[in-house]
């Protein structure tokens, strides 16, 4: 995939907002279980290797990387490759 589509990344540990834009303005979702989940849209693949790039430089373990879609009304699924 070398276009633009929505992803959710999932790592350990809770990251503050403050993240979001230094990780491509994903919205950032802390859970009860002590992770953090990233998912929205990026442009392209060098955007999301931009962004586990940053996710490395700040220690955050990589636990799940999914790629979602999008239908034309907006809303976000799971793709089922």
């Amino acid at each position: 995939m070398t276009g633009p589509a929505a992803y959710e990344i999932r790592v350990e540990g809770h990251l503050d907002d403050h993240w979001s834009e230094r990780l491509g303005g994903l919205d950032l979702v802390r859970g009860a279980d002590g992770t953090t989940t990233l998912t929205g849209p990026l442009a392209d693949q060098a955007q999301l290797y931009g962004v586990l790039s940053g996710l490395r430089d700040i220690g955050a373990a990589l636990l799940g990387l999914r790629v979602l879609t999008t239908t034309r009304e907006g809303e976000v699924h799971v793709r089922a490759d």
